[in-house]
């Protein structure tokens, strides 16, 4: 009995290949990784709101005080989440800063936060808006 590769031989037939598909394929989840690479670029190049810790002090075993820059491309609440931490890293001290949609878009915010004890530094996790739940 003949075998399909010896009737294709015989008969000068190319077998079915297989690379039309595969590239075919391979072309389509390319694409779709561009699209997504070239979305997420531009959503997260253009957060809403973006936000800097631009110093702090401690003047007190119970106190730190901080100033932060808030800036947001609309006009959105933000809520911006700080955290005093002590000398073993500990979290001695957290605050949640409001930022009200109808105040200005850029402003510089002094805080004060209540510590447990003493802190040794004020660390900036972040700001949100309902949109946005990733800190920037």
């Amino acid at each position: 009995m003949n075998s399909p590769t010896d009737l294709d031989a015989r008969y000068g037939r190319a077998g079915r290949s297989r690379r039309p598909l595969i590239i075919g394929v391979v072309a389509v989840v390319a694409a779709a990784g561009l699209a997504w690479l070239a979305w997420a670029a531009i959503i997260g190049s253009n957060p809403p709101v973006t936000s800097r810790l631009l110093g702090f002090e401690v003047p007190s075993a119970t106190s730190a005080k901080a100033t932060v820059q808030v800036d947001r491309t609309k006009s959105v609440e933000a809520s911006c989440r700080l955290q005093a931490k002590a000398a073993d890293f500990s979290i001695v001290g957290e605050l949640t800063l409001t930022v009200t949609a109808d105040s200005p878009r850029h402003q510089t915010l002094p805080v004060t936060l209540t510590t447990q004890r003493s802190a040794t530094s004020v660390v900036l996790i972040g700001c949100t808006t309902a949109d946005s739940h990733h800190p920037h």
